[in-house]
């Protein structure tokens, strides 16, 4: 019985990893026909059926399941190893498309763009900041940047900083008027800066200390999605501020914020930079991976 054809395997990847065929057919560029004929060949030359598939769904049988947790990694090694060998002849350039959120954008990349960009100068960068979440591949994105929580399972994706932690702050005028919070519920009783979300949604304010979760949904003084707006009402005693540490930590430093329930602010995971799995990254976003990486290291 002859092996199994690695386009096959490839093909049987991709609908597993997608659950949609017209999808998966257009990650490895073939038609949808030639994709259900790949499966085909691939399960008559194993001799086990290994999905189900009606006209609405895709699903694993159990000898597909096990087929994608041994072959799914192994042809991701074998796509790296030949993106490495490709690497040696090819000469990252062109440009690069990465969709980000702001926070992403202002404290992570940002401080990486230039460097890189002097690294590669053949590569043009182009940096879409965004808020709500945002299909890459349809928008015509390399890759995109988000927290773990919001990232597509079909993705890989790997970590682009260190670990992050929020910063509750407030003017010092403000802490002298209104007080000192000393639990999250305490903010049910202040002046707060928040954020509305392009979808519209306001989401709580999140706090962990020791395993304990409080979520608290704090009254608005003031809500906008401009970071330098927020900023100056801070500073101006508007209320107090939820906030990324890296936009206020210069603040605080200097006195001209106060850091509030510092015990309730725990750090968690930073963004990650995700793409799709495909077998050929192209040079350019490779070249991003390779320097976000080496940039990560050397900054811990």
């Amino acid at each position: 019985m002859a092996d199994p054809d690695l386009r096959d395997l490839d093909a049987f990847v991709a609908v597993a990893r997608t659950r949609n065929f017209r999808r998966a057919a257009l990650e490895i560029r073939v038609s949808v026909s030639s994709l259900s004929q790949r499966l085909r060949d691939l399960e008559e030359c194993l001799g086990v059926r290994l999905m189900n598939r009606t006209t609405r769904s895709v699903a694993l049988t159990e000898a597909g399941e096990l087929l994608l947790s041994r072959v799914a990694p192994a042809l991701r090694d074998v796509g790296d190893a030949l993106d490495q060998v490709r690497g040696l002849r090819e000469v990252a350039s062109g440009r690069l498309r990465i969709n980000a959120p702001p926070p992403a954008v202002d404290l992570v990349l940002a401080p990486m763009v230039g460097p890189f960009l002097e690294a590669h100068p053949q590569v043009d960068l182009d940096i879409v900041s965004e808020s709500g979440f945002v299909d890459i591949v349809s928008g015509g994105y390399d890759a995109g940047v988000r927290y773990g929580e919001h990232l597509a399972q079909d993705m890989v994706a790997i970590p682009l900083s260190g670990p992050q932690s929020y910063a509750v702050v407030a003017s010092p005028a403000y802490v002298a008027r209104r007080g000192r919070p000393k639990h999250p519920k305490d903010l049910l009783e202040h002046d707060c800066i928040r954020a509305r979300y392009s979808s519209g949604v306001m989401f709580d304010w999140d706090f962990e200390r020791a395993g304990q979760v409080v979520k608290v949904d704090p009254p608005a003084k003031l809500i906008s999605t401009n970071m330098g707006l927020a900023m100056r009402a801070a500073l101006d005693g508007v209320g107090i501020w939820a906030t990324l540490d890296g936009y206020v930590g210069d603040a605080v430093k200097s006195g001209a914020l106060v850091s509030l329930m510092e015990d309730w602010c725990e750090p968690f995971p930073g963004p990650f930079l995700y793409y799709p799995s495909r077998r050929q990254t192209p040079p350019a976003l490779r070249a991003f991976i390779d320097f976000a990486a080496d940039w990560r290291k050397r900054s811990k």
